[in-house]
């Protein structure tokens, strides 16, 4: 994903000479090409990130269109107050760009570790989210990114992440994306879990549970207009993420329904636990430990409608 992040960029760059990238001192190898388009609008911020966002507040100001990207917890944890009041409270069309989301850097320990950043910024005025589940999202993504006058924030994955979309779809920040049809359940899912939430969508057609699956790439603003058409017509819904149950997609899905009085249809909620994973594993291994897996997907939705 973040090798699709950075060919799009590098193609839009050539394009448009006000996109300019800052990073944390970070991806110098990866932004080779980059830099060889436009060494000039290329910054190595080091290890400073709160500085770089001030910096691309700065920029905005003047004009550019910066792009911020470093890991996640240091693009976002290290930057509250920079993005709180720099960005949102001006409204600057300044994209960040957090790589490794989720437990992407798992190997690397809790540090490394994002599972509350959907949260912390949604509660931020003039934030958009958007969480692209693949790489043909992830170019998309910041092309409209590019194209919003304001924040916004574009949750990345590491590398590796399998290809969701076969061919290129219509991507529209707001409005969610149909993965696969079906008529007894629907599954919302949002950024680089979605292979699992596919996987799991399979294993329910093989029990006879037709079932739909929405890639909700923007959290917020969420597609409630795609919500109410949603929950008009599914007795369950679930949604499935690599992020806290705490302040996530599932959570706005929820006060969603709370606000508009939704009790027609069941949400089902698959997501982090409220808990530091503190030891050092693999992706596959922390997803595990909070139950992010196929079969206890598969049994709880099947059990959820009586099957």
């Amino acid at each position: 994903m973040r090798n699709a992040f950075a060919q799009e960029l590098t193609r839009i760059a050539s394009e448009n000479n006000k996109v300019v990238l800052l990073t944390g001192d970070m991806g110098n190898k990866l932004f080779d090409e980059f830099k060889s388009v436009a060494a000039e609008r290329f910054y190595n911020c080091g290890v400073a990130e709160a500085n770089m966002t001030g910096m691309a507040a700065g920029m905005s100001l003047m004009g550019l269109r910066p792009v911020t990207y470093t890991i996640t917890p240091f693009a976002v944890i290290r930057c509250m107050e920079q993005i709180r009041i720099d960005l949102c409270y001006h409204n600057l069309p300044v994209i960040i760009a957090g790589a490794g989301s989720g437990y992407s850097y798992a190997p690397l320990g809790p540090t490394h570790h994002s599972c509350d950043d959907i949260g912390l910024l949604r509660m931020f005025p003039n934030m958009t989210i958007i969480c692209p589940c693949d790489p043909v999202e992830a170019r998309l993504a910041l092309r409209s990114a590019l194209s919003h006058n304001g924040p916004v924030y574009i949750r990345l994955a590491k590398k590796g992440e399998p290809v969701i979309h076969k061919t290129i779809p219509e991507f529209k920040i707001g409005k969610s994306i149909t993965i696969k049809e079906g008529k007894d359940i629907c599954l919302l899912s949002t950024g680089n879990i979605m292979s699992i939430a596919l996987e799991a969508a399979q294993e329910l057609e093989k029990k006879k549970i037709s079932c739909r699956l929405e890639s909700f790439h923007t959290v917020k603003p969420l597609d409630t207009e795609t919500l109410g058409e949603i929950f008009s017509n599914y007795k369950l819904v679930v949604t499935i993420e690599e992020h806290s149950l705490i302040g996530g997609m599932g959570s706005a899905v929820a006060e969603w329904m709370v606000d508009r009085r939704i009790f027609q249809g069941r949400l089902l909620r698959f997501g982090v636990k409220d808990m530091f994973l503190t030891c050092v594993a693999s992706q596959e291994y922390a997803r595990a430990c909070h139950g992010l897996v196929v079969e206890r997907i598969v049994n709880e939705a099947a059990n959820a409608i009586g099957i």
